[in-house]
C-alpha cells in the first residue's frame, strides 16, 4: 500500500508541476485535465501526508521515553504515544478504503425507473411516494431532477414514471436503490383495515454518453403518436410523442411528456441509449445470463431489498438488516443513513476481499 501512496504522492506534485508550465496554462482543456485528476487524488495525498507525520512523532515520543525523563513527562508521552496510534490505524483504514478500485460510473448522472409491481393501484400510489422520495433526496443534494416519461393513474399514482437525476456522484449514492420494494400499510380504500403488502421495482441506471454507446441509425425505428392523459384520453392533438425501438435487441425508449416531438425524441434516446450501456456494462461484467430485470426481479411480494412499514413506522434494509423508526423522514428524502450505511458495507466486503 505504501508504495501505491508514494506513487500518488509523486503524481500529485507531478501535476502541480506541469500546470504551473506557462505553455499547459495557455491550454485551458489540457488544465482542465490535470486539475480535474489532481483533485482526485487531493485527499488521498493530503491524509498520506497527515499519516507519515504522525509516524514521524510516534518514532519521536518512542526515542523520548529512552531518555532519562521523570514519571509525569513520561505518563504524558505514553498517552500522547497512544493517542498517535490510534490516529495511524484510522489513517490506514481511512486510505486503504480511498485506495478501493471506483467504480467507473460513480460519478455520473443517472436514469431512474419505477414501476408499480403486484399490488395493483396501491404499488402505483407506493410508485408515486417513492419518485417523490427521490426527488426531494436530490433536491436535499443540490442536484437537478428532469421528469423523462411517465404512465399516472386516476388517483394521483405511477404505473411507470421514468426520470434522469443530475449532479455530481448521483449514481454513487443511488445504485442501492435498485430492487424491490415493498410497502405493507393499509390503503385508504380499505374498510377492514388489513394491511396489504405491494410492491415496486426501481432500477437505476447510469447516463451514458454518446461516445460510450455506438448506436447506428439504420438500428432505430422511430414511431410518433400523439400523447395521452388519464384513462387514455388525448392531451395532444399532435404527434410528438416518440417510441424509440433499438432493433437489433428490442429495446424501446418511449418520451411524452414535452410537447415537442423534438424534446421527446432527446429524451427518449437518453433513455435508450443508458439502457444498451447497462446491458453491454452486464456483459463486460460476465452476467450474461443476467438482463436489466436482474435489478428488479419480477416485483413479485416474496422478493425485497427494503420493507416500508408503515403501522410501525419502520425502514428494513433486508440486505445490512438496517432498521430505522423514521418512515416518514425518509420517504420525504432522508436517505443518507441509509445509503451511508449501505456504502460502509459494500467497503467492508472489499476490503475483506483485499485483504
Amino acid at each position: 500500500m505504501l508504495e501505491r501512496l508514494d506513487l500518488i504522492e509523486n503524481r500529485y506534485e507531478e501535476l502541480n508541476t506541469l500546470m504551473a508550465d506557462p505553455n499547459i496554462a495557455r491550454d485551458p482543456s489540457l488544465w482542465a485535465k490535470y486539475a480535474k485528476e489532481q483533485a482526485k487524488i487531493a485527499s488521498i495525498v493530503a491524509k498520506y501526508r497527515e499519516l507519515k507525520k504522525a509516524e514521524q512523532a510516534l518514532e519521536d515520543d518512542r526515542s523520548m521515553l529512552k531518555e532519562q525523563i521523570d514519571d509525569e513527562f513520561r505518563q504524558m508521552v505514553d498517552a500522547e504515544i497512544q493517542e498517535t496510534r490510534q490516529r495511524i490505524a484510522t489513517l490506514g483504514e481511512d486510505l486503504r478504503t480511498a485506495l478501493l478500485p471506483k467504480d467507473p460510473n460513480d460519478e455520473k448522472n443517472v436514469i431512474v425507473e419505477i414501476r408499480a409491481g403486484a399490488g395493483g393501484e396501491e404499488a402505483a400510489l407506493f410508485a408515486g411516494s417513492l419518485y417523490r422520495t427521490y426527488s426531494r433526496y436530490a433536491e436535499r443534494q443540490g442536484w437537478k431532477t428532469e421528469l423523462m416519461d411517465s404512465n399516472p393513474t386516476d388517483i394521483g399514482g405511477f404505473k411507470e414514471v421514468i426520470f434522469v437525476i443530475e449532479g455530481e456522484g448521483a449514481y454513487s449514492r443511488l445504485k442501492y436503490e435498485r430492487g424491490v420494494h415493498r410497502v405493507q400499510r393499509v390503503p385508504v380504500t380499505e374498510a377492514s383495515g388489513r394491511i396489504h403488502t405491494s410492491t415496486v421495482t426501481v432500477a437505476v441506471l447510469p447516463e451514458a454518453e454518446e461516445v460510450e454507446v455506438e448506436i447506428n441509425p439504420n438500428d432505430l425505428r422511430v414511431d410518433t403518436f400523439c400523447s395521452s392523459g388519464h384513462g387514455g384520453q388525448s392531451v395532444n392533438t399532435t404527434y410528438s410523442a416518440v417510441r424509440i425501438t433499438h432493433i437489433p435487441t428490442g429495446v424501446v425508449a418511449t418520451c411524452q411528456d414535452e410537447k415537442s416531438q423534438i424534446k421527446n425524441r432527446d429524451r427518449a434516446m437518453r433513455v435508450l441509449r443508458a439502457r444498451l450501456y447497462d446491458i453491454e456494462k452486464t456483459k463486460r461484467d460476465q452476467e450474461l445470463a443476467e438482463t436489466r430485470r436482474s435489478q428488479v426481479g419480477t416485483g413479485d411480494r416474496s422478493e425485497r431489498i427494503r420493507t416500508y412499514n408503515f403501522p410501525q413506522t419502520r425502514v428494513t434494509d433486508h440486505r445490512i438488516g438496517l432498521t430505522l423508526h423514521k418512515l416518514d423522514l425518509i420517504l420525504d428524502g432522508d436517505l443518507n443513513d441509509i445509503i451511508d450505511a449501505l456504502t460502509a458495507a459494500e467497503q467492508a466486503k472489499h476490503l475483506q476481499k483485499a485483504e
